[in-house]
């Protein structure tokens, strides 16, 4: 294993192919790592349904009670499942996945007690320095005493949690088509609805991490064919697409139509600051809607606006103690989850609103989804900071616009704005455009990249 981990340690977690880019015994160094960086004395690990998972779990557990350090083994769950474990148990967690990614990959998505999350600023970048220093010098002797390992179960306790978060006691019966796509939701959602007046019709909820259907992942329109179809030939009221990990999901109306993440995020933010007297801290990043902070605000609450990326959301999340944030890419974080993000509970939020009104989810949603967006395109350009100064001079003086740099550059005017930013990752450039109608948002999506891939 060479000593450079550039390639497989990423902003917010461990992610590569296995076993080309790291396997169990460094799965190993990464659990010793990870006991030192965090001090803890106790730690929570769980895995996805992948080939490699259990092999690459239970090798770091070894490697954190090789540092003294006591590990519980939940086994078998979702993201959100060990943030549960993390917050319940407050202790540090580890969960072997690589979320929607292909077959042959693996990662680690890290937290510390309570669900904390670990990034590069917050761990991640010493869990790296430790494990390079190792491959090159050789591992840390285990202690004296080393830790002990035993298995929990914490399914049936997750899911009580959920259902204590949300009444769905007295909504009306609906069917609901569930696709899991072969990932972990599979697992979960038969015991979260276990008793709900739901009719759960099931889509691949075997699981296997080698994803024979389709791609785990429902942010790509070609995942989720075949919910759309199934929804409409059941007579279902909705249907609910969930990533690998299940930490994430996507939810598509009465008719198969997808519905946006904003107009969930804009939902769940009314239900939240209706649980909680009406006033509370909503955040959200500045790619979703501008429905979001509308209903927020219509709502008594107060929109936070953030970067795109989770660790943005969730540092905000804890520094103004918003009871909720949501982001585009349908991840929904609660303070009442440890300020984690979890799609089953922003789900059962969207049963437990249909199930509360006579109405389909199409009529519902509509409130929630008042403009029309581009969706996320992407150009490949040599120069990113020559094109947004391009952007920048184009659109600086005119007085009707509004230019600001929390993330990329926004340019906002009353009925349109439109964001580019740059990948950290490769030599792309991102766009997302809205307008208040289709014909304004394509003029100004085109006009933008137009600009964009001069």
């Amino acid at each position: 294993m060479a000593a450079d981990l550039s390639q497989i340690v990423k902003a917010y977690d461990v992610r590569g192919v296995v076993p080309d880019q790291w396997d169990e015994s460094l799965a190993r160094l990464f659990g010793a790592a990870f006991a030192q960086v965090t001090g803890a004395t106790a730690i929570v690990v769980g895995h996805d349904m992948r080939p490699s998972s259990p092999g690459l779990s239970r090798a770091f557990a070894q490697g954190a009670a090789d540092r003294g350090v006591d590990v519980t083994e939940i086994g078998l769950c979702s993201t959100d499942q060990l943030y549960y474990a993390s917050g319940a148990l407050n202790l540090p967690g580890a969960m072997f996945t690589a979320s929607h990614n292909p077959a042959q990959y693996n990662g680690i998505k890290l937290c510390r007690a309570g669900a904390a999350p670990v990034g590069q600023d917050t761990g991640l970048a010493q869990i790296r320095e430790l494990v390079e220093g190792w491959l090159e010098s050789g591992a840390p002797e285990p202690v004296a005493e080393p830790g002990t390992l035993s298995g929990r179960e914490t399914l049936e306790d997750y899911a009580a949690y959920l259902r204590s978060l949300v009444d769905l006691t007295s909504i009306r019966p609906l069917k609901v088509v569930v696709d899991a796509g072969n990932g972990m939701g599979g697992h979960t959602v038969p015991s979260v609805f276990e008793g709900l007046p739901l009719t759960l019709v099931p889509m691949y909820f075997e699981l296997d991490g080698t994803f024979p259907n389709h791609e785990a992942n429902p942010l790509d329109p070609a995942n989720l064919v075949d919910l759309q179809k199934r929804v409409p030939e059941e007579g279902a009221d909705l249907g609910i697409a969930f990533d690998g990990d299940a930490d994430r999901c996507f939810v598509v109306d009465q008719h198969g139509d997808p519905v946006s993440p904003s107009a969930i995020t804009a939902l769940v933010a009314a239900r939240e600051l209706a649980r909680n007297g009406g006033t509370g801290t909503i955040i959200h990043n500045l790619i979703t809607s501008r429905t979001v902070p509308e209903v927020v605000r219509e709502n008594g609450g107060t929109p936070v606006r953030t970067r795109v990326g989770h660790s943005f959301i969730k540092a905000e999340m804890a520094a103004s103690g918003a009871i909720f944030g949501g982001e585009h890419s349908a991840h929904y974080y609660f303070k009442d989850f440890w300020n984690a993000d979890t799609g089953m509970l922003a789900a059962l939020h969207v049963l437990a609103a249909l199930g509360g009104q006579d109405g389909p989810l199409s009529s519902l949603v509509a409130q929630y989804d008042r403009y029309v967006g581009s969706g996320e395109i992407n150009s490949t350009v040599a120069d990113q900071a020559g094109r947004l100064a391009a952007i920048r001079a184009a659109y600086g003086d005119r007085a009707d616009v509004t230019l600001d740099e929390l993330d990329g550059l926004t340019v906002a005017a009353a009925d349109w704005w439109f964001n580019v930013r740059p990948s950290n990752t490769e030599p792309l450039l991102r766009l997302n455009a809205e307008a208040k109608d289709e014909a304004t948002m394509a003029k100004i999506r085109d006009e933008a990249l137009a600009i964009i891939r001069a």
